[in-house]
């Protein structure tokens, strides 16, 4: 696989990653009672985005890694 494709795999997947992590542990403002006024009652109170930028790339790292093995010897049969 070229670093082209390399790169183009791990954004994707780094997309499909932080989407799937994107609601892991949030807690909107109406659960705790917390709701600022002019704010939505579903906004997070702590959405944790460094946490789950870290976790999407190391997931996005793992599924480049995975297609960077698997890709070649599919192309060389």
């Amino acid at each position: 696989m070229s670093i082209t494709g390399a790169v183009i795999v791990f954004v994707l997947a780094w997309w499909i990653c932080f989407l799937a992590v994107l609601p892991i542990g949030v807690k909107g403002q109406w659960e705790n009672d917390s709701t600022i006024p002019g704010t939505e009652e579903a906004a997070p109170v702590q959405p944790m985005l460094v946490k789950k930028v870290i976790w999407a790339s190391m997931g996005a790292a793992a599924v480049t890694g995975l297609a960077g093995l698997i890709i070649p010897r599919l192309l060389a049969q």
